[in-house]
């Protein structure tokens, strides 16, 4: 299960002592009532909570929900704790402080096999996506932020299964391997070893289906699988298949070609040409697409374009095409859904995308909050091979660079062993 050289909390002494557990259980939430509407990340957080559970561990969870650029989840963690409780089934006390003398005090008095839910990370500074970007600390030189300075003295252990949050240069995520003994979670290897069996000889032909707004990413992991030869096909969906339409010659409309420079996303249209150079018979793009005309859905060829219109979703040649190769598919990856699928009107080529994953016998792995979320409205899960926990730090572990979080565990593993060799020399 380990091929990284990554220390398991398997392989830790953790009966009865005291565990700084770093879970990604942000999850997607209603706009509307603040309520979670989508329990995946928290589900698949079980199986190391209950491992911890069963070696008496005095356990105090640090997570987050939402940030500066996903304002709307910010919210506390507090039902988040309550459906950790029903699950667990036991009593997950919620802290509503992420390490001020209050959580402290909470931590302090922990007994074997209680756990308690501290605050939510991004209410402090250190932890949002601004402070990551405008002050890019190095891991050692985490030592000295709040979060890290309040909380390392209280734990035996430092364990992390947020793989899904891999990606993020915080303290919560490197700054404690620094301090404590550290090892990963049990979601962490899986999400680790689905991922490897989609980059690493899979079965042929392999299809990676991309769609969303989030491209910047994406477009980096299109470069990894198309030079290594990973991909046999690339379906392209959303803002990707608008971008590669671009690309290709086609006049979208000014309409939307404001939306995407207002976004900055027109800077992928060269990267985008240069795809469909080196790469046209593995890349396919929409066919038509489709827009809101009086209230109703209409579709139009690309052929017909430009029209002044947005358009919310691929259409129905584009769908039935990209079903017949996905259904051919022995491998398949998805990420970010067709259009709209929130808006009945252009669900149908989420719907049918996700459905076509769901009956193919390929193995297929689908990741990203979007992506599960719709997969969830339309499919069961379990007619999917993995389900990943993680949106970008996916997505960037397949473009082949090391993420800051397994970097940090990686040279936690190398100073226990070190410690221990010492240890047994001397």
């Amino acid at each position: 299960m380990n091929k990284l050289n990554i220390t398991s909390m398997r392989d830790l002494p953790l009966d009865g002592k005291k565990v700084l557990l770093r879970l990604d259980i942000n999850s997607p939430i209603d706009i509307k009532n603040k309520k979670i509407v989508n329990t995946n990340r928290i589900d698949m957080s079980l199986l190391t909570l209950e491992y911890l559970i069963s070696k008496n561990c005095k356990i105090a969870i640090i997570a987050h929900q939402g940030d500066t650029l996903d304002y709307q989840n910010l919210i506390p963690l507090k039902e988040h704790a309550g459906i950790l409780s029903k699950k667990l089934n036991r009593i997950v006390e919620y802290v509503d402080d992420v390490c001020g003398m209050y959580a402290v005090a909470k931590i302090q008095c922990l007994k074997e096999g209680e756990i308690i839910l501290l605050g939510n990370l991004r209410y402090l500074s250190e932890e949002i996506s601004t402070f990551e970007t405008v002050v890019p600390l190095k891991p050692p030189e985490m030592k000295s932020t709040y979060l890290v300075r309040q909380l390392v003295k209280e734990f035996d252990f430092y364990i992390n299964d947020a793989f899904a949050a891999a990606h993020r240069n915080a303290p919560s995520m490197v700054g404690f391997q620094e301090h404590l003994i550290s090892g990963a979670g049990d979601l962490f290897f899986k999400e680790v070893s689905a991922l490897n069996s989609v980059m690493t000889n899979p079965q042929k032909p392999s299809v990676f289906v991309l769609g969303g707004a989030k491209i910047s990413d994406a477009f980096g992991m299109m470069k990894q699988v198309l030079e290594n030869n990973t991909a046999d096909k690339i379906i392209t969906l959303g803002i990707i298949g608008e971008i590669f339409l671009i690309a290709s010659g086609v006049n979208i409309g000014k309409k939307k070609m404001k939306f995407l420079q207002d976004r900055k996303l027109d800077e992928f249209i060269e990267s985008a040409k240069e795809y469909l150079k080196l790469y046209a018979k593995k890349i396919e793009i929409p066919r038509d697409l489709a827009f809101e005309k009086d209230g109703k859905r209409e579709e139009i060829k690309v052929c017909d374009l430009p029209i002044e219109e947005m358009f919310l979703d691929i259409g129905k040649k584009t769908i039935s095409d990209y079903e017949k190769i996905i259904l051919e598919a022995k491998s398949l990856f998805a990420n970010g859904p067709a259009g709209v699928y929130e808006n009945p009107l252009f669900e149908l080529g989420t719907r049918n995308i996700m459905e076509a994953i769901s009956r193919s016998s390929a193995y297929s792995v689908i990741g990203g909050g979007d992506t599960v979320t719709a997969a969830t409205k339309f499919i069961d899960l379990n007619t999917l091979g993995y389900v990943c926990t993680a949106g970008g730090a996916m997505v960037r572990y397949l473009t082949g660079k090391k993420l800051p979080l397994i970097e940090a565990m990686e040279k936690a593993y190398y100073k226990l062993n070190l410690r221990e060799e010492e240890r047994d020399n001397g």
